[in-house]
């Protein structure tokens, strides 16, 4: 817009408007990740992914407060989960990469029998091939 004078210029610059959603918690400035909505009929709160638009009558919620919500007595929480968040690694995916790890650090049976492809040298005084599995490899320094 443009007065006589020229145009007009904020003297407080807002941050009122944002693009990206915050969280809907007291004093906190977050982004928001889900959605939570009360269903007062059946004494359920809802979380869920983040809702494509903001409603009146849902409350955004970053990460945190997600994590930690919980519900008046006598009310049950319903977390609905997002299918194309990245899912985090359970205790079995741990221990197989874990198992995966050490069963490529040992030498290969073939090798110790001398076929196939065995362990050999890098280059003059440098580390050994010990194993190899699939894009693996385990290199041994050369003993003195």
């Amino acid at each position: 817009m443009v007065s006589r004078r020229g145009p007009l210029k904020s003297a407080v610059p807002s941050n009122v408007v944002s693009p990206v959603r915050r969280c809907s918690r007291t004093a906190c400035g977050r982004p928001a990740v889900a959605t939570l909505t009360y269903v007062y009929a059946d004494s359920t709160a809802v979380l869920g992914p983040l809702a494509a638009y903001a409603e009146p009558h849902c409350y955004d919620l970053c990460a945190e407060h997600s994590e930690r919500l919980t519900a008046p007595r006598g009310w049950e929480v319903v977390r609905l989960t997002d299918p194309s968040a990245p899912v985090r690694p359970s205790g079995d995916d741990l221990e197989a990469l874990a198992n995966a790890v050490r069963e490529a650090a040992r030498p290969q049976e073939r090798a110790a029998e001398g076929g196939g492809k065995g362990p050999g040298p890098r280059g003059p005084g440098g580390p050994t091939e010990g194993g190899r599995r699939g894009h693996l490899r385990v290199l041994r320094s050369p003993e003195p």
